[in-house]
């Protein structure tokens, strides 16, 4: 055992120099050109992506919520799990878009800080669907205001990021948006008439199950 480590002791002793010598990589000068983004453009996007990874959090708070034995709810759990993995998939898209356009170059950990979810247990399964359509308009309240701070600036006009957020992004918060108030409204007049019971079916459904 002795004799083997010595003999990779000595191999690693005359490797070494090889690996240093492949792995020293000299900077290089590319024209800068090509990076077209504003400040204030650039800024804002950071802060969106900040916020996507903060949703995406909130959601998995929510599903977590729901996947307790005490309220086991898994309808809702999938739900919340499910828009959890969306905004993050979301913040994923918009830090490759940065990258294409030559950004995020230093400071890249800042954007994924984790902070605690704003909340971590609501009342009802009402209440967490009216929590969701609020994080959502904030979402997209906030993607608008990227879209104007990059089509106002007065020396650059970024059309193409406009562009990317309205055609990828909006349309996607408007349908779900629509999608969370119509289950809010349902579920709201499933308890009215079925009370604790309306919110054990409306769960189900959620799942694809028949009750």
């Amino acid at each position: 055992m002795k004799a083997i480590l010595v003999a990779v002791l000595g191999l690693l002793a005359v490797c070494a120099p090889a690996f240093a010598t492949q792995c020293t990589v000299n900077p290089v000068n590319i024209p800068k050109e090509w990076i077209t983004m504003q400040r204030p453009c650039r800024d804002s996007m950071r802060r969106q992506i900040q916020m996507e990874v903060a949703a995406s959090l909130q959601y998995l708070a929510m599903g977590a919520h729901f996947s307790k034995d005490t309220i086991n709810r898994p309808g809702f759990a999938k739900l919340f799990f499910d828009a959890g993995s969306e905004e993050r998939g979301h913040a994923m898209k918009l830090i490759e878009y940065l990258l294409m356009r030559g950004e995020l170059t230093s400071d890249v950990t800042s954007l994924i800080q984790i902070r605690p979810p704003e909340r971590k247990s609501w009342s009802s399964g009402v209440e967490a669907l009216e929590h969701a359509v609020k994080m959502e308009s904030d979402v997209t309240k906030s993607i608008r205001t990227v879209i104007s701070e990059c089509e106002s600036d007065p020396n650059f006009n970024d059309y193409h990021l406009v562009d990317y957020l309205t055609g990828e992004f909006l349309e996607e918060q408007y349908k779900g948006q629509r999608d969370l108030a119509g289950k809010a409204s349902t579920l709201k007049k499933m308890m009215d008439r079925h009370a604790s019971l309306g919110e054990f079916i409306f769960d189900k459904k959620l799942l694809g199950i028949d009750v």
